[in-house]
């Protein structure tokens, strides 16, 4: 099943290709605040699940292209990030911090955008901004201390990920909690989907240029471990996000840029655009401080 967040916090399900509106059944408020409808219906969706198909099946179908693609989990408990997961990337770095050693750090949520949104680049002169492709895990129940062997059935679903980030000496979470800075959708594919999340290839476009091309077998930390590793340090909740990390062949957007990932077989697809935005701290750090 493909489950996603669509026209302003409307939820919906892919059916044939098309996008059905199942908003009633999922129990979904779009207006409400803070936006935790997701979050409700991700810890509530083994009892709403029949429920959400048949409305699927009798909702007209809307084209994906008439739709705009929101976040699928706009207010998560945590927004958490790998670093360093592929020995290429950790090469291409020259990060010793690799993730077996480097554990996670924690991103803003306020980061978070749809598909149909675009990245916003901050007003740094002289900052690049670089693409990283990576898997996204969606936690589906709450989760402490997990072995690796029971990490799977903590997982809700999986999707594409983009962690934009300014390069620079700054910690990771304010080069990468810009707003706009991690896109993810269109949908997030329920684990049922994806019976082996070792088994997945990771592409990047950026315009036309294939950039990054990597299998999610050769990461150092794999999915269970990631859960477990995480679930050991915090409880996890449904619908926290977990970004898995990225493959080597990073490198720089500019506004006009459309960066495309696909994860296959089955995960989704995304193509996102790049403007300029505003704003962004760039002041150094006096020597003394």
């Amino acid at each position: 099943m493909k489950l996603l967040r669509f026209n302003g916090g409307r939820v919906g399900l892919v059916v044939d290709g098309t996008v059905r509106d199942v908003t009633e059944a999922a129990g979904v408020d779009p207006a409400q605040w803070p936006p935790i409808g997701m979050v409700q219906l991700i810890a509530s969706f083994a009892e709403r699940r029949e429920q959400l198909e048949r409305a699927a099946r009798g909702a007209p179908p809307l084209r994906p292209e008439d739709v705009h693609f929101d976040t699928p989990v706009p207010w998560p408990n945590k927004l958490i990030a790998i670093p360093v997961n592929y020995h290429a990337h950790a090469l291409e770095m020259s990060s010793p911090a690799i993730s077996k050693n480097g554990g996670f750090f924690v991103k803003s949520a306020s980061s978070l955008s749809g598909a149909s949104d675009p990245v916003l680049l901050p007003d740094l002169p002289g900052r690049a901004v670089h693409h990283e492709a990576e898997l996204a895990i969606v936690i589906g129940r709450r989760a402490r201390h997990v072995s690796r062997e029971e990490a799977l059935d903590c997982v809700f679903g999986y999707a594409c990920l983009l962690d934009m980030t300014v390069r620079g000496k700054q910690e990771r979470a304010i080069r990468k909690s810009y707003d706009t800075f991690t896109p993810v959708g269109p949908w997030i594919t329920t684990a049922d989907e994806v019976p082996d999340p070792s088994a997945l290839r990771v592409q990047l476009w950026v315009n036309d240029e294939l950039r990054q091309d990597a299998y999610t077998r050769d990461m150092i930390v794999d999915v269970p471990e990631i859960v477990s590793m995480c679930a050991s340090v915090v409880t996890l909740e449904p619908g926290d996000v977990i970004a898995t990390g990225t493959a080597e062949g990073v490198g720089p957007v500019v506004p006009g840029d459309v960066v495309t990932i696909d994860i296959t077989p089955g995960v989704g697809r995304m193509a996102v655009r790049v403007e300029q935005g505003r704003g962004g701290w760039n002041i150094a750090i006096p020597r003394s401080v």
